[in-house]
C-alpha cells in the first residue's frame, strides 16, 4: 500500500498512490518546530515558515500562489512543536509543479529585508490576536504549567520580545542547519506513480547539504502536586483546559488512549458531552483532546463554562475522570468508542490531502508508516482494563494542572479547594 524511498543524502520519499482519484496531494516535512527553539529565538521556525510563502530564488510571491491556484489547486503550512510541513493539493496533472513550487521554497527562500520586516508585523498582530481570544490563549497558560521553563510551554509564535529580535542572518542560519535532507520526509498520495516521483525529488534537491540538523532539549517530569493558573479577565464565559501528563508518540498504550478520548470527550456520546452539557447545563463547549510528542504528551479536558457554574462544571469533570480509572468501561461503550476511532480514520484516509497528512507525519516523526488495516486490528484488542490502565496512569492528582480565563476572582479558594481527584 506504501512506497518508500530513502536518497543516499537522508532525504525519505513516502507515497500512497490512489490510482482511482483524480487529485494528488504532495507535502515536504522538515523536523523542526517550536521545541527546538530556545528564549532568545522563540518562534523563529514559524517566522521561517511564514517568509517561505514570500518567495524563492526561482519564484515570487504572487507566482507560487497564482500557480498552484491558477490550476485548481490549493497551499498551505503549519509549524508545530515537533514539524514544519508545507502542502499543496491540486490536480494530479500538475503534481510536477507542486514539487518544483514546494521544493524551491524550501530548499532557496529568498528571505529579504523588505520581507522580513513585514512579515515581522503580521506575527506581533498574529501574538496579539491569541491573547484577545480566551479560548486559544487558556491553552497557552496550560502549556506553561505542563511544562515550564521548557520549549514545550511557549507559544509556537514567540513572544514579541523575541520576534522583535530575530533578524535575517537568525533566519538564514536555521534554514541552513534544519532544512538538509536528512531532516526532510517528502509524502505524496493520489493519483502518482511512486518511482517517477522519487527520482524528480531526488533532482530536486541534489544541491542540498546532507548534513543532520540538532536534536531538541528533552522533557523532564518533575511535577510533584497539582498546579493552577488563573488569568483574571471580564468576560461572558469562563474558559479553561484541564491538563494532565500523558503518552510519548507512539507509545504502547497509544490506542487505549484514544479510545480513553473518545469515550471522555471526543463527540457528542462522548461522556462529559453528556454529563457536562447535555444532563446539566453547565457548558456549551466541552471536550478532550491528545497530544503526543516525542518524549512526552498531554491528555486534556477544554471548556467553555457559564461563569457562574464553574465550580459544579469542574467537580463534576473530576468526578468523570475519577469514575472510568474506579471502573471498567462496559462492553457497549467500548466497542461504540472503537467503531467510532475506526470509522472517523476510514472516511479521513479517502481523502488525498488527511492520506499525504497521516503517512507524512509517521514518516517524519517515528520513520515508520501504519496501514489502516493495521490500526483497527490494534484497536480491536484494546480491552476494558486497558482503558482502566491508561486512565489510572495519567489521570494523576500529582500530574492535573488547570488554567482558566474569566471573571473568577470570588471562587478562586474554592477552585484551590477543588483541585484535587476525589
Amino acid at each position: 500500500m506504501y512506497k518508500k524511498t530513502t536518497l543516499d543524502n537522508g532525504l525519505r520519499i513516502i507515497t500512497h498512490p490512489m490510482p482511482r482519484m483524480l487529485s494528488a496531494a504532495l507535502g515536504i516535512w522538515i523536523k523542526v518546530g517550536g521545541r527546538y527553539e530556545s528564549s532568545q529565538n522563540k518562534g523563529i521556525s514559524h517566522y521561517l515558515e511564514h517568509l517561505v510563502f514570500k518567495g524563492s530564488r526561482r519564484y515570487s510571491c504572487r507566482q507560487i500562489k497564482e500557480s498552484i491556484e491558477g490550476v485548481g489547486g490549493s497551499l498551505n503550512g503549519f509549524t508545530s512543536e515537533e514539524l514544519t510541513c508545507y502542502l499543496v493539493k491540486l490536480p494530479s496533472r500538475h503534481l510536477d509543479l507542486a514539487l518544483d513550487i514546494l521544493s524551491s521554497m524550501v530548499a532557496d527562500p529568498l528571505l529579504s529585508a523588505e520581507d522580513i520586516a513585514k512579515e515581522r508585523t503580521v506575527i506581533l498582530e498574529e501574538i496579539k490576536m491569541h491573547k484577545d481570544v480566551p479560548q486559544s490563549y487558556v491553552y497557552e497558560l496550560l502549556d506553561a504549567l505542563l511544562w515550564p521553563g521548557h520549549p514545550l510551554g511557549a507559544t509556537i509564535t514567540g513572544t514579541e520580545e523575541s520576534v522583535g529580535r530575530i533578524n535575517r542572518e537568525n533566519l538564514s542560519a536555521f534554514q541552513e542547519r534544519y532544512y538538509v535532507p536528512a531532516n526532510i520526509v517528502v509524502s505524496a498520495a493520489g493519483l502518482l506513480e511512486h518511482d517517477q516521483l522519487a527520482a524528480k525529488v531526488k533532482k530536486a534537491f541534489t544541491r542540498a547539504k546532507t548534513k543532520q540538523g540538532d536534536k531538541f532539549q528533552a522533557t523532564k517530569k518533575t511535577q510533584l502536586k497539582p498546579q493552577l493558573k488563573i488569568f483574571h479577565k471580564d468576560t461572558e464565559q469562563t474558559h479553561f483546559t484541564l491538563g494532565f501528563h500523558s503518552f510519548k508518540r507512539g507509545h504502547p498504550l497509544k490506542y487505549a488512549l484514544g479510545l480513553l478520548h473518545v469515550i471522555m470527550g471526543a463527540n457528542m456520546s462522548s461522556r462529559l458531552f453528556n454529563e457536562v452539557r447535555e444532563k446539566r447545563g453547565l457548558a456549551y463547549e466541552i471536550g478532550t483532546q491528545v497530544r503526543a510528542f516525542d518524549d512526552t504528551g498531554a491528555f486534556i479536558v477544554h471548556a467553555g463554562i457559564d461563569n457562574r457554574k464553574v465550580i459544579d462544571a469542574l467537580k463534576l469533570i473530576l468526578e468523570e475522570l475519577e469514575e472510568v480509572k474506579d471502573k471498567p468501561v462496559s462492553p457497549g461503550e467500548l466497542k461504540r468508542a472503537k467503531e467510532f476511532y475506526s470509522g472517523q480514520l476510514t472516511l479521513a484516509l479517502e481523502d488525498t490531502l488527511d492520506h499525504m497528512l497521516w503517512i507524512g507525519e509517521c514518516t517524519a516523526s517515528l520513520d515508520k508508516t501504519y496501514t489502516l488495516e493495521e490500526v483497527i486490528k490494534e484497536v480491536r484488542r484494546v480491552g476494558p482494563q486497558d482503558i482502566q490502565k491508561t486512565a489510572g496512569q495519567i489521570f494523576k492528582e500529582n500530574s492535573l494542572n488547570l488554567a482558566l480565563i474569566g471573571p473568577i476572582q470570588d471562587i478562586q479558594d474554592e477552585i484551590y479547594q477543588k483541585l484535587r481527584l476525589a
